[in-house]
Order: structure tokens, then C-alpha cells, then sequence
């Protein structure tokens, strides 16, 4: 039989092994807490763990007990982030995500044409929702555009109500008498507003003057305006250097300033040249002169080669050049050979 002291000292000691073995801090998991959390736990005390918010638990035991051997059992609990639904097809736009998960954030752009009504970006809220609410995609629209003054609007046409969508065009055109600066098309920009408005400006030129040797014609006016014309013609024997009808432009200036060129009168009286392209007699082609700005080659003779080359000789104003090369023969020197009957260098 054991003495009762003997049992007593015993029933100490292995109370006083079993009291000495407390728990350690429990170990931490990912997005996850510890209730309470201490640095040491006696046998007996209890724990819980709980999912950070915005992650639920999958898996695992979630409460534990300080057991006598002062281990904690092998915890298997994962704390997941919550998953937001589908954020869908944004119309007439583009999502772009990574995942759906918290607390991750998406984002929104519109196609060219169209502006972001709401939010740029949402993100999944711990209650596995969107925040804020996704936008929408609308089209950009530009109010009637203004008319300028003294223009009126010749081409519009809107296709959202009386509004234009983006890209939509408008043009002006000034009223008679003005002219436009800058660009008479207008464009509906990304912005919901109008490009630049044109500028209709009256505009008035002087009296064309009369070219020497020659007429000019125009309206019968006081004032002469903006796109008021102008015709020029010369006297017999003259040509009209530049075009003959001009035009008041945008400047308060005509658009040219034409005058009256005097023709030539040739001292050669017998010669093949070549005009346009063809051989031609100038004593049969241009008896009467020649017209200012008229050209004609001659034929010259290369003595050392025995061959033949040509130079150009053109009208200008009254005067014209014969080449130095050239030598006219008489009509009674039959025996010589023309430069124009000797074969080409």
C-alpha cells in the first residue's frame, strides 16, 4: 500500500509538469485575426480566428482550445477575397481588369464618338460589390452651331434631334459682298463643342485700271465688291499679257493685273523656222509680225561639222532677237544651200 504521502507528493509534481506547459502565439494567417491575441496561452483558454473583411473563410476549424501539451492543432483555415459579379460588356466602350476579386480596382474608357457618364473606375467593395455604380457610354453631341455675321449656314444636318453627333459637320457661306477667313466646314469635336467659326469680311477693291494700248471693262457700280470681275482687250497689233477676265479678292485686291504687249516686226524676210513644232516659211507665216510671246527656232549652220542646229528667237513686247548664227541668203544666190536643207548635227 503507497503511504498517502507519497500519493500526494506525486499528484504535485505531475500537476506542477502539466501547469508549465502553455501554448505559444498562435501562428498568423494570411487576411486573417486572432481573438485574443497574447504572447501565451494556459491549457484551457480558447481562441477564435476571423477573416479580415472582404475575405471569407474556406476550410479549417476556426476556434481552438489551449491543449495540455501546449501545441495548437494543425490550422487548415484559408481566408479568400470575396469575388464581385461579372462587371459585363461596357456598350459602345472597353472594361479592363485583372480579376474580380477584392480589392482589386476596374476601369472604364468610351470609344471615339462617345463620353464616360459616371465614374472612370469602380472597385470591389468588401461586401463583394461595385462601387461606385458602372457607368454608361453616351454619344458626344454639339449643339446648333452659331451662324457669323453676314454668313448663313448652307449645309447641316443633324441626327440627334436638332443636336450633331461627334464628326458631324457644318458649313457657311458668307453673304454677297464678303469674303470668308478661315475655314467655312466646321467640325464636332470630342469636347461637345465646335471647331474655329470662320469670319465673313466685306470687302471692296478699286477701280481696275486701263492697260496702255488696251481696254478693260467692269460693273457698273459705285463701289466694286468681292468677287466683282473684270475683263481686259488690246488694240490691233497688241497682245494681252495675262488673263482677260480678273477678279476682286479676298485681299481688296484683283487677282492679276494683265497689259498690252506690242508685236514684232521681223527684219528677215526669207527663212525656214520651225513654229509649234513645224517647219514654216516666215515670210508666209508672219508677214504681218509677230504676236508677243510668239516663238520661233532658226536654222544655223555648223561649218566644221557640215551640219545643221537651231536657236530660239521669241517675241517679247515689241523686240525680238535674231540670232547671230543665223544668215539669210538671197533670192538670187540659188547656188548656196538654206541651213534648213543641211541634215540635223
Amino acid at each position: 500500500m503507497i503511504p498517502p504521502v507519497l500519493i500526494f507528493f506525486l499528484s504535485f509534481l505531475c500537476h506542477a509538469a502539466i501547469a508549465g506547459r502553455t501554448c505559444p502565439k498562435p501562428e498568423e494567417l494570411p487576411f486573417a485575426v486572432v481573438v485574443p491575441l497574447k504572447s501565451s496561452y494556459a491549457p484551457g483558454e480558447e481562441i477564435v480566428y476571423t477573416c479580415q473583411p472582404g475575405y471569407v473563410s474556406r476550410g479549417g476549424i476556426r476556434r481552438f482550445i489551449c491543449p495540455l501539451t501546449g501545441l495548437w492543432p494543425i490550422n487548415t483555415l484559408k481566408c479568400l477575397p470575396r469575388v464581385c459579379p461579372f462587371a459585363g460588356i461596357l456598350e459602345n466602350g472597353a472594361v479592363r481588369y485583372t480579376t474580380f476579386e477584392y480589392p482589386n480596382t476596374i476601369s472604364f474608357t468610351c470609344n471615339r464618338g462617345f463620353s464616360l457618364k459616371g465614374a472612370n473606375s469602380a472597385k470591389c467593395t468588401e461586401e463583394g460589390k461595385w462601387s461606385p455604380d458602372l457607368p454608361v457610354c453616351t454619344p458626344i453631341t454639339c449643339p446648333p452651331p452659331p451662324t457669323p455675321k453676314f454668313a448663313k449656314l448652307s449645309v447641316y444636318k443633324p441626327l440627334a434631334g436638332n443636336n450633331s453627333l461627334y464628326g458631324g459637320k457644318a458649313v457657311f457661306e458668307c453673304l454677297p459682298q464678303h469674303a470668308m477667313f478661315g475655314n467655312g466646314t466646321i467640325t464636332c469635336t470630342e469636347h461637345g463643342n465646335w471647331t474655329e467659326l470662320p469670319e465673313c469680311k466685306e470687302v471692296k477693291c478699286p477701280f481696275p485700271s486701263r492697260p496702255e494700248n488696251g481696254f478693260v471693262n467692269y460693273p457698273a457700280k459705285q463701289v466694286l465688291y468681292y468677287q466683282d470681275k473684270a475683263t481686259y482687250g488690246c488694240h490691233d497689233t497688241y497682245t494681252l499679257d495675262g488673263p482677260e477676265e480678273v477678279e476682286c479678292n479676298k485681299f481688296g485686291n484683283w487677282s492679276a493685273q494683265p497689259s498690252c504687249k506690242a508685236s514684232c516686226k521681223l527684219s528677215v524676210k526669207r527663212a525656214t523656222v520651225i513654229y509649234e513644232g513645224e517647219r514654216v516659211n516666215i515670210q508666209d507665216k508672219f508677214k504681218n509680225g509677230m504676236l508677243h510671246g510668239q516663238k520661233i527656232s532658226f536654222f544655223c549652220k555648223n561649218k566644221e561639222k557640215k551640219c545643221s542646229y537651231t536657236e530660239d528667237a521669241q517675241c517679247i513686247d515689241g523686240t525680238i532677237e535674231i540670232p547671230k548664227c543665223f544668215k539669210e541668203h538671197s533670192a538670187l544666190a540659188f547656188w548656196k544651200t538654206d541651213a534648213s536643207d543641211v541634215k540635223p548635227c
